[in-house]
């Protein structure tokens, strides 16, 4: 995993110092083929429709609950968080760079009657723009796509509010995580398109951790995400972060 410096400052870079995007065109083109379904709760984007409820109770439990809170969905894709988050009474914004899925995701937010605010813009640039902006950032099945996941991290950092909240979840890196992320979910089960995941980008939570540390970050808490293909039920359970894992952060006050 990528380093990153200390944080620093939270006021926006100048225009000179603007930077490319930290987005893998690869990544956001199997995503743009996809949009389509998103909402499709029995298409490939059926595993985060499932876990979309264990997430966000984490969320709610940790932070007290989301009404009257400033969100922002980084990587958010259609809006499935976005708009939940928004449901519970959050005012959310999701940020993503394809834009079929944002497309998608505005479609689906004027059908439902929540409103997002939906922007084509990555976490850097928002960082720049909306420093200290937001009570609460999320990061959730984004980390593993981006070139460098510290400068994503480090960007969250700088839009939370000092007191304010982080949350990311991603894959760990080791076999257990090849066999079920990667074979299990994609060759054998057939729960995820195949070519999702690149077991290079994986991250073990002690980089993550190292990560947010560097920017400026407090880990609160950890927790994994399970899957038993027998019943077809994710939980999140305390101690085993071998494969799916959710990490909640603090910006100190």
């Amino acid at each position: 995993m990528s380093t990153t410096p200390e944080a620093g400052t939270a006021s926006p870079r100048p225009a000179a110092e603007a930077r490319a995007p930290n987005a893998d065109a690869a990544e956001i083109a199997k995503f743009q083929a996809l949009a389509a379904r998103w909402w499709d709760p029995n298409s490939e984007f059926r595993p985060l429709h499932a876990i979309n409820p264990l997430r966000l109770g984490w969320i709610e439990r940790l932070t007290g609950g989301l009404a009257g809170q400033r969100a922002i969905d980084v990587g958010c894709g259609g809006g499935i968080l976005a708009e939940a988050m928004a449901r519970q009474g959050a005012s959310v914004t999701g940020i993503d760079l394809a834009d079929r899925p944002l497309k998608v995701a505005e479609l689906h937010g004027l059908e439902s009657g929540v409103t997002v605010t939906y922007r084509k813009t990555s976490a850097e640039a928002m960082a720049d723009e909306a420093p200290d902006a937001f009570d609460i950032v999320t990061c959730m099945e984004m980390l593993e796509h981006v070139p460098d996941p510290a400068s994503t991290v480090a960007a969250c950092a700088r839009m939370v509010r000092p007191g304010g909240w982080v949350f990311v979840s991603t894959l760990n890196r080791n076999p257990k995580s090849f066999l079920f992320a990667i074979v299990g979910a994609e060759y054998v089960l057939n729960l995820l398109p195949r070519g999702t995941h690149e077991f290079a980008k994986f991250i073990r939570p002690s980089e993550l951790v190292t990560a947010g540390r560097r920017a400026g970050l407090e880990q609160q808490a950890m927790i994994g995400l399970t899957y038993n293909p027998l019943t077809r039920e994710y939980r999140l359970v305390d101690g085993d972060v071998s494969v799916n894992y959710l990490v909640a952060f603090r910006r100190p006050a």
